[in-house]
């Protein structure tokens, strides 16, 4: 039971990784308290979030697959801090979870990539219908947001860029939407980049890598052995000028989670990004 004071966290993808970073984040954050950990794998039903995240004792938290029913509990305990949901599932449910989460006045934290951006449109739609903070946030590191203000700088000097990420083979959606919204950045400066001075042919499709607006290139890595890398490749003649952060524990995104936690609260619509809310 949460403490008056304390913001009610639901955490969704409860025993993925991040989603177990998130639990015990959550858990020694002295002004949060977990109050849901949902996950649809059927074999951990009943098992404390504590346990299954490594804590050394449990947090008499349940695993369950039951959202709605627990958006509905955090909803009802008037209380209570209105609730946060934290999402880290699949690109294929986290529309659904989003939405859901603001029927019922909980605001989300989304660190699920993949939405299209229909669907992304949709949801700040429907947030700023009723007035509720939401927050999608492709990267928490606070890392990789200075490494993108450091490609918006070098980009005034330079006219071509291509993007490398780099990801464990276990991620669904390519490219990452960290590259995709570092792109979009760049695509902001309101210059076209790579203009082409050979016709190029790809003698195997992709080859090139994916086009981004403005004419820059993404290229998807995808190997047992990484976490999240990013590089940001800058060329001129006679020069190279390479912006990289690589992650080498997922433990350095919760600073930039537990702020996100606590800034949505404060929002009526949704907000793309870490670097809004810093």
């Amino acid at each position: 039971m949460t403490n008056q004071g304390q913001i009610p966290v639901i955490v969704v993808g409860a025993a993925g990784k991040m989603g177990k970073e998130v639990i015990k984040a959550v858990s020694q954050a002295q002004d949060m308290s977990l109050m849901g950990a949902i996950d649809k794998n059927s074999e951990i039903q009943g098992k404390d979030a504590g346990e299954l995240a490594g804590l050394s004792e449990p947090l008499e938290v349940p695993i369950t697959n039951q959202l709605e029913p627990m958006l509905g509990y955090i909803a009802g305990e008037r209380q209570m801090s209105p609730g946060v949901m934290v999402d880290f599932t699949h690109p294929d449910s986290v529309y659904n979870n989003v939405r859901s989460a603001i029927a019922y006045g909980i605001r989300p934290v989304v660190g699920t990539t993949g939405l299209s951006p229909e669907q992304s449109q949709d949801l700040a739609d429907f947030a700023e219908k009723a007035s509720t903070g939401c927050l999608i946030i492709p990267n928490f590191s606070i890392g990789m947001v200075l490494l993108q203000q450091a490609a918006i700088a070098a980009s005034q000097y330079f006219d071509n860029v291509e993007i490398i990420e780099l990801h464990h083979n276990q991620k669904a959606d390519a490219p990452s939407g960290t590259a995709i919204q570092t792109a979009q950045m760049l695509a902001e400066m309101g210059k076209t980049f790579n203009q082409p001075l050979v016709e190029e042919t790809e003698k195997i499709s992709g080859a090139r890598g994916s086009q981004a607006e403005e004419g820059i290139r993404i290229h998807s890595i995808r190997l047992p052995g990484l976490i999240a890398h990013q590089e940001v490749i800058f060329g001129a003649s006679g020069q190279i000028y390479t912006l990289r952060h690589d992650t080498s524990d997922r433990s350095c995104y919760m600073p930039g989670v537990l702020l996100a936690i606590r800034k949505v609260l404060q929002l009526k619509s949704l907000v793309y990004g870490l670097e809004k809310i810093l």
